[in-house]
């Protein structure tokens, strides 16, 4: 069944005569006529009763025509498709990304999008397995390890990785604590897979500060809950939730901080558009957090 034969049998159905359909779709009529023949032959039942040369639907060609109609439709709209892919530019689009980063960055990102830009999806990934989800579907990556140099990326951020105290903490009156300072208080920790608490391994064994009580916590805002009812200072580089106060945290090389990157295909259809989108998600980071959190490299 070819798509253009259904175009006849709509226009004969919608125009009411084969003379009608033929100036529509600029054919003759006995090629319409045959392709009407044809296609009844294809479906094994008369489309149309022929009564006096003229045609008018059978109830059988009134119950095909409704579906008819939907695959021009949708043959419409995968041309319209098409046309979109070739000239680069995305109707919908799949984002992979840390929990995190979903909840801080890309959902506050999300609210700033236009009608004309593509609709998303978001897809939570593993911090350590957000640029494989590029090769099951998703057009755009975000993480805070550094791409791979296959693939095409921007630096979004510069973000600080915060210790979070309660408003009445002794600590309430500054803007950062030392890693020395820090290793004396209970410290609410994510769990080693998580970048935060890389960093702040890696700082403490820099420094060579002995390592603190930590207490692991499997989600940020749990950490900072906990926080928040008095058990420790959260080392999170989450927003602040529950009235916490935040304190930069300084080691050796100074303030603590967590890099985050966007990346996709180089051969994606998109990848100017991917490109631009970035570099939004960039300037929106920076009108976020402030200027200092901008790339700069």
């Amino acid at each position: 069944m070819e798509l253009r034969t259904l175009g006849y049998f709509v226009a004969v159905a919608e125009s009411g005569t084969v003379s009608a359909a033929a100036d529509a779709v600029h054919v003759t009529q006995p090629a319409i006529s045959r392709q009407i023949r044809q296609l009844e032959n294809e479906l094994g039942v008369e489309l149309f009763v022929r009564s006096s040369g003229r045609l008018q639907l059978s109830a059988a060609g009134r119950q095909f025509l409704p579906h008819a109609q939907d695959v021009l439709r949708r043959a419409d709209g995968a041309r319209n498709a098409a046309r979109s892919y070739a000239a680069g530019r995305l109707e919908r689009i799949t984002i992979a990304a840390p929990t995190t980063t979903l909840t801080d960055v890309i959902a506050p990102f999300l609210a700033t999008l236009g009608p004309d830009d593509p609709m998303p999806t978001v897809i939570e990934s593993d911090p350590r397995e957000a640029y494989d989800a590029l090769r099951h579907g998703a057009d755009l990556a975000i993480a805070t390890e550094p791409p791979p140099a296959r693939l095409a990326s921007a630096a979004l951020a510069v973000l600080p990785v915060w210790a979070y105290v309660r408003a009445d903490h002794r600590w309430h009156d500054q803007g950062s604590v030392r890693l020395k300072e820090l290793a004396t208080e209970t410290v609410l920790a994510l769990t080693p897979a998580f970048k935060p608490r890389q960093i702040l391994d890696r700082a403490l064994e820099r420094a060579r500060v002995s390592a603190p009580s930590v207490v692991d916590c499997s989600n940020p805002q749990v950490a900072q809950a906990l926080a928040a009812a008095g058990r420790g200072a959260a080392v999170v580089s989450d927003d602040p939730r529950f009235g916490l106060h935040p304190l930069e945290i300084v080691g050796r090389d100074g303030p603590l901080r967590i890099e985050l990157f966007a990346a996709w295909e180089p051969g994606h259809h998109a990848a100017a558009t991917l490109d631009e989108l970035a570099a939004r998600l960039r300037e929106f980071c920076v009108e976020r957090y402030g200027a200092d959190v901008a790339p700069t490299g």
